[in-house]
């Protein structure tokens, strides 16, 4: 029989080619699946890929790439920082419901006043809002050894129902004809988040997403805090050794990626979205866990890896427009990512030995 053996040296070369091979072996079994279901596989992959870059819709399609990888980029930098330190926050969609409720709470409130306090106001209260979800796993973590992963979880499903409510009861808008949502918010100067350079793409949400890059980027590799971080995630018994308090670790890392996720709501909520909804919450924050692995924890990694799952966002859409392929051809073509990386990890770190029969 075989068995999985740890490799005496991982080699730096394979953890940066086992990305590229996971993103080939997914389009493999992706025109393998394309096949099966009756598609011409080289149209399908063509069309995802391709077509949003450089085919005849382009134009529309190109500023699309930054508006969906921004929230993708912001919300894996703060989840990177915890996955560093084993601290595991699944529950970045419920804190990017949350987020997008409390900042869009301020708007409504400050209707129809106008200054320039406001979207300064709503992105705080986004970022306090994701900040205040996430401490809640933190808190039962430490306090009651919960696992934050089944915590922040749960959460998820909890935001929605928030935001279920508010859509149908106090941010429902008294001039929607009763229809369930908020006002939008692109109708509201103040609280609005417009393209910032026409034909781009690039909103708020854009710059907050290179911004947290650069953070992190610093965090990790020149504040003493990425040291701890760095250190728990290695040797957690070492790290304590040296100073290191997990409870301020697993509190600084999930209100971090927290209030990452929750501006990531706020400048959806303010932006492409633009009100509050019973449905209000696309996925980003499970899809961002792709980013973060994908782009091996490194902010560099995860802006590539976020432009590179936008991409698929994308695409998938103009697949279903052109090729009518079915709309949950994102999720299956992200899940094979997420398979196919995990397994390619599994190989760099052990090898196959064969075992000695009892």
């Amino acid at each position: 029989m075989m068995r999985l053996v740890p490799r005496d040296e991982i080699s730096a070369g394979w953890q940066i080619a086992t990305p590229l091979l996971a993103v080939l072996a997914t389009m493999i079994a992706g025109g393998i699946l394309f096949t099966v279901m009756g598609y011409d596989p080289v149209a399908a992959i063509r069309t995802i890929f391709w077509d949003p870059l450089f085919g005849s819709a382009a134009s529309y399609s190109r500023p699309q790439l930054l508006v969906k990888a921004a929230p993708l980029i912001l919300i894996a930098s703060g989840l990177a920082m915890g996955f560093r330190a084993g601290i595991w926050n699944i529950g970045a969609e419920g804190q990017y419901i949350i987020g997008g409720i409390t900042g869009a709470a301020v708007a409504l409130v400050a209707y129809p006043a106008e200054g320039m306090w406001i979207f300064p106001a709503m992105v705080l209260a986004g970022a306090l809002g994701g900040w205040a979800w996430g401490m809640v796993p933190a808190m039962l973590r430490n306090w009651f050894g919960a696992s934050e992963i089944l915590v922040s979880l749960m959460l998820v499903y909890v935001a929605q129902k928030v935001a279920a409510w508010m859509a149908f009861g106090p941010m429902k808008n008294p001039e929607g004809f009763g229809f369930p949502g908020s006002r939008n918010l692109q109708q509201y100067p103040a609280a609005s988040n417009p393209e910032l350079i026409a034909g781009t793409g690039a909103h708020w949400g854009v710059v907050a997403a290179a911004a947290a890059v650069l953070v992190t980027w610093f965090l990790i590799s020149r504040h003493i805090r990425g040291f701890h971080i760095r250190a728990a995630g290695l040797a957690p018994r070492a790290a304590r050794f040296a100073g290191v308090r997990p409870e301020t670790l697993v509190a600084f890392c999930l209100g971090l990626s927290g209030a990452c996720a929750g501006m990531a709501g706020l400048f959806e909520v303010s932006g492409p979205a633009g009100q509050i909804t019973d449905s209000f919450g696309s996925g980003y924050g499970f899809t961002a866990i792709i980013v973060a692995f994908l782009g091996r924890l490194h902010p560099v990694g995860i802006l590539l890896a976020g432009l590179l799952l936008a991409l698929t966002y994308i695409g998938g859409e103009l697949a279903q427009l052109t090729l009518q392929l079915p709309a949950a051809t994102v999720q299956v073509f992200q899940g094979m990512l997420l398979f196919f990386l995990l397994g390619f990890d599994l190989l760099t770190r052990f090898r196959l030995q064969r075992g000695i029969a009892a």
